[in-house]
């Protein structure tokens, strides 16, 4: 199988990393700083069974004709345009689009640039980060990735089916991507909602009076968005999440709180804006939801305007 990862980011250099492990021919499309960083010292991996270090074939346009089987697409969600445009050759010559992005809009946006017979479902549950150095630490041991096709699309190909499959055991053939694309969307929703609004990590946050009721509530309110979308979280993904949520001296936080952190634009609109729009075309009521989205509102406005 050959893939294309959009992206040597965190998540798209693990998986691209592990489809190389798999025996897959794969290439990353990568800006031409990315491209001199892997070129100078490899893709880096940092884990807690060990490192790995190795050449990758990184390329910042896609040679006329060649083809692929599959698009790895891991992009942020604000450079999902140029993302499109950049991956459309592969996709324009036969290649399907399996999306790892947070929450459930760039579904509509790919769907219209390619057409859902190209575009799969699919998520992954994994904490990495892309450090200064170019190499990307993986935090916990959870590397699990979700596929499948939709309702009404054709089923994915056999040739990327099993090599996906061909990953790892925490590689999973989903019936029905699109309840469990909710499932995360609901449970990521409220981890960045919440940390996001504290400031803090899941266990200084339920350290304190009240603050493990607030995390329930916001969890629920998305939950509920979910319950009318027509993808309820059933009873197990429920209590995993609140547990996960609640969990005593956690360090557990959003990956969009480390933005904030480090001053960086963040996918408000396409994860929490989106939920709370949502939520009010639904009749849901969300005031926890409300004020982490105007705080993060706040946030980007402060970055567009200079200050910090």
């Amino acid at each position: 199988m050959r893939v294309l990862v959009l992206g040597a980011g965190a998540t798209g250099a693990y998986f691209g990393n592990r489809l190389i492990e798999s025996g897959a021919d794969v290439s990353f499309l990568v800006r031409p700083r990315r491209a001199a960083t892997l070129a100078s010292q490899g893709l880096v991996i940092r884990a807690s069974s060990g490192t790995v270090q190795r050449p990758v074939d990184a390329i910042t346009a896609v040679p006329p004709g060649t083809k692929f089987d599959l698009v790895l697409l891991s992009c942020k969600a604000y450079d999902l345009a140029s993302a499109i445009s950049a991956i459309a050759p592969a996709v324009e010559s036969g290649a399907c689009v399996l999306p790892l992005l947070n929450g459930l809009r760039h579904l509509d946006a790919l769907d219209a640039a390619f057409g859902r017979n190209r575009v799969l479902g699919g998520l992954c549950h994994i904490s990495v980060t892309l450090a200064e150095d170019g190499s990307v630490r993986q935090v916990g041991s959870i590397a699990r990735l979700t596929f499948g096709s939709r309702a009404e699309t054709p089923a994915v190909p056999g040739d990327v089916r099993d090599g996906l499959l061909s990953i790892s055991e925490e590689v999973i053939h989903s019936a029905d991507v699109i309840s469990a694309m909710w499932q995360k969307f609901a449970f990521l929703t409220a981890l960045a909602g919440i940390t996001c609004l504290m400031r803090a990590n899941v266990g200084a946050i339920v350290a304190v009076a009240e603050g493990t009721e607030l995390i329930r509530w916001m969890y629920l309110e998305c939950a509920e968005v979910a319950r009318r979308s027509g993808h309820p979280p059933d009873d197990a993904a429920l209590s995993e999440a609140l547990d996960i949520l609640t969990a005593p001296h956690s360090p557990l936080k959003a990956s969009m709180l480390r933005d904030v952190e480090r001053g960086q634009r963040t996918e408000v609109e396409h994860v929490l804006g989106d939920m709370l729009g949502r939520a009010g075309a639904l009749g849901v009521d969300a005031p926890l939801l409300a004020a982490a989205c105007a705080q993060l509102r706040i946030h980007e406005a402060r970055l567009a305007s200079g200050e910090r």
